[in-house]
């Protein structure tokens, strides 16, 4: 048996247990074959065709990112300091025009790269050139569950009904690309950007195919008052009007949903991508945590793109995601440290409807491994605060996705790392100069 052992170390159960514990991986098949103390799994430890040490480290459940624009890595710094719609209207999607799938690719890359150094294994992508995207995932040997982000608004009816279609066929066409590591949604960008005949249509369409739905929903008040104002509907009923809830969908952001809404998305199972950071620097505000999760809400976590945050690094957005859920319940209790090291895990692979999420036999085999021989780190009474409140993205030393080794002591074994970052620079230089001279 083509085995990978991960030995020496100390791993995180998904009962929040951490025990001593070796991990032996079935490569083949890309699951975890067992976990127990050495002398449990010596036998599969000595026979093993490859280790990874883990000594002074926590073996954690691959992160997963739920909700990014990955190839936006390219405007990391290019429009800050500016509320959501101005910043989108002014900023962003003038730039983003100008981009080429070349420039997708080289942005898809870089935040690949660096996903896989702070032990992100899967993630779910709403954007353009998606095909190039997909392409990426497959050499960098992640998970991923991507989709094309459709917007109606500003376009002609053809021009419109042609978006929607792209995510559609996207999706139809991509998934289970990768061997099976890919798979797909239906992403119309939001309720507010996608006309209600289109926003129709599409979901009708992605029911039929059983793909599933994933937008951005209630994350400011200028995306609530219009539909209320309109239809005299809160956001989630009118998506639940036109049939976009149910329990493979995921919705992100749900700053601003009221318990009418916290309902709705209990009672049909959508999940929630809650994205901490770049709400706060957007000024969008607070989400609900606590009492979406007390409702039996799936709650995942999600970086968005890196023009928002400013990085891919889900270590940082546990720790945003306790302390702000801990602001907007008015309660220290709220929000804690096992809530937010799940919401990073397990509830991201349930919300994505991924493998993964998990340290336990038969699971997939996607891991990260964490050094605990930093200051920052010292001294060890919660492990699992550690990783809520202390660890950072730069403690991660081992990455495995899928059974495969993506990362040994901080070097990143599927791309290039250098030539990434130097491909990358060079297409952010060249779209900001085009979107300067076309503006």
């Amino acid at each position: 048996m083509n085995t990978l052992c991960v030995t020496g170390g100390r791993a995180l159960r998904p009962d929040g247990r951490v025990e001593r514990a070796d991990v032996v991986i079935d490569r083949d098949a890309g699951t975890i074959r067992a976990v127990g103390a050495p002398n449990e799994v010596a036998d599969a430890t000595d026979a093993a065709t490859e280790t990874l040490d883990a000594e002074g480290s926590l073996v954690i459940p691959g992160l997963v990112n739920a909700h990014t624009h990955v190839a936006m890595t390219l405007l990391r710094g290019y429009a800050d300091d500016k509320p959501l719609d101005a910043w989108l209207r002014e900023d962003i999607w003038p730039v983003e025009a100008e981009l080429t799938p070349d420039d997708v690719e080289a942005g898809a890359e870089l935040g690949v790269v660096e996903m896989i150094r702070s032990g992100t294994t899967a993630f779910a992508d709403m954007y353009f050139a998606v095909d190039r995207v997909a392409d990426v995932v497959d050499r960098a040997g992640l998970r991923a569950r991507l989709g094309h982000g459709a917007v109606t608004v500003g376009k002609d009816d053809a021009a419109a009904a042609a978006d929607v279609e792209e995510s559609l066929a996207v999706a139809a066409e991509l998934d289970g690309a990768a061997d099976g590591r890919i798979r797909t949604a239906f992403m119309p960008h939001s309720l507010t950007t996608v006309g209600e005949e289109f926003l129709r249509e599409g979901v009708d369409e992605a029911r039929e195919a059983g793909v599933p739905i994933h937008l951005h929903a209630n994350e400011t008040t200028d995306e609530v008052d219009p539909i209320v104002d309109e239809g005299g509907q809160r956001p989630i009923e009118y998506a639940d009007d036109i049939g976009v809830l149910g329990p493979e969908d995921f919705f992100a952001h749900g700053v601003h949903v009221d318990g009418a809404e916290i309902d709705l998305l209990a009672e049909s199972g959508t999940a929630v991508v809650h994205c901490p950071a770049s709400n706060m620097k957007l000024a969008s505000g607070m989400a609900p945590v606590q009492r979406m999760r007390d409702a039996g809400v799936t709650v995942a976590l999600g970086t968005d793109g890196a023009a928002s945050n400013n990085d891919l690094d889900l270590f940082d957005e546990m720790r945003d995601a306790a302390m702000v859920g801990k602001l907007a319940a008015e309660d220290a209790s709220a929000v804690p440290a096992e809530a937010v090291v799940e919401m990073a895990t397990a509830a991201g692979a349930d919300a994505l409807g991924l493998p993964g999420g998990r340290i336990a036999e038969g699971a997939a085999a996607d891991l990260a491994v964490v050094d605990l021989d930093a200051p920052h780190l010292t001294p060890v009474h919660d492990l699992v605060s550690h990783l809520a409140y202390a660890a950072s993205g730069h403690d991660v030393r081992h990455t495995v996705c899928d059974g495969e080794v993506l990362m040994r002591d901080r070097d990143v074994l599927t791309l290039d790392v250098e030539a990434v970052r130097e491909r990358a620079a060079e297409a952010a230089a060249g779209v900001v100069a085009r979107a300067e001279d076309a503006g």
